[in-house]
């Protein structure tokens, strides 16, 4: 069906970690090069990425990303390029307020300091454009350090009741809470998740909009955009099964 469709009718948006990556690796060369050649002259294409855009950039190989990509929407859709040129940016700052942001940092860096873990290290909490993002071993632990994290988190729940916790202790503050990634939570005001990127793609008339992500269970950062009735979502596993389906999908 997709297959007859022009390239303005459909549009394939994709997470970035897990989906075109590995978890915050730089994407290799044949899924760089089947997305931007044989995908995009078929169907619009766009990244709907947690990260920031310096974040993004580095995964997808450089600055460029916004122009080699239609679409690229950075902080859940709340830091928006279209065509090489920002279209939207919004500020958690400015939406919750600075006393209520500051009570709930203060509170998670009070409950990670509680937790004992495989290890530890810095940049527990990161403050974006549109999101605040928990990191309870601390964003500058190495790779392996992440995949222990990873390890230690699926067993022990780690970040799946600090969620629980925070949902307790703020349900007033209209914020929702995000498993993302390996090591982090994605904290931001409720709506600004990754369909937020759909206020700008909804505008654009194309009859199909695909989204691809491999965190779409329930609490996973691809849930909400994978559910919304306007996309049609593709869970995956891996950069390789994200191009397995994308050539059933399109027929290539």
């Amino acid at each position: 069906m997709s297959s007859a469709l022009k390239r303005e009718e459909i549009v394939c948006l994709f997470d970035v970690d897990g989906t075109l990556t590995m978890p915050r690796q730089v994407i290799l060369p044949p899924t760089e090069e089947f997305i931007l050649n044989q995908v995009k002259p078929k169907a619009t294409v766009g990244l709907v990425g947690g990260s920031d855009l310096k974040k993004i950039a580095e995964q997808m190989g450089g600055d460029d990303v916004i122009n080699k990509f239609d679409y690229v929407f950075a902080e859940n859709g709340l830091v928006a390029y279209k065509n090489g040129s920002l279209i939207g940016k919004m500020s958690i700052q400015e939406h919750v307020g600075e006393d209520k942001l500051q009570i709930f940092i203060n509170y998670a860096l009070g409950y990670m300091s509680k937790l004992t873990l495989p290890v530890k290290r810095g940049n527990f909490i990161e403050f974006r454009d549109g999101l605040i993002n928990v990191c309870p071993v601390g964003r500058s632990c190495t790779q392996a350090q992440r995949d222990e994290f990873a390890a230690y988190d699926k067993e022990h729940k780690i970040r799946e009741n600090f969620v629980e916790e925070l949902k307790k202790q703020f349900p007033d503050l209209g914020l929702k809470f995000s498993i993302g990634g390996q090591i982090s939570i994605d904290v931001f005001p409720k709506g600004w998740d990754k369909t937020y990127a759909l206020n700008y793609v909804g505008k654009d008339g194309f009859k199909e909009i695909h989204f691809f992500g491999d965190k779409t269970s329930p609490g996973g950062n691809d849930h909400e955009i994978y559910e919304d009735p306007r996309t049609i979502g593709h869970t995956v596993t891996s950069p390789e099964d994200t191009i397995a389906q994308l050539k059933t999908l399109l027929q290539l």
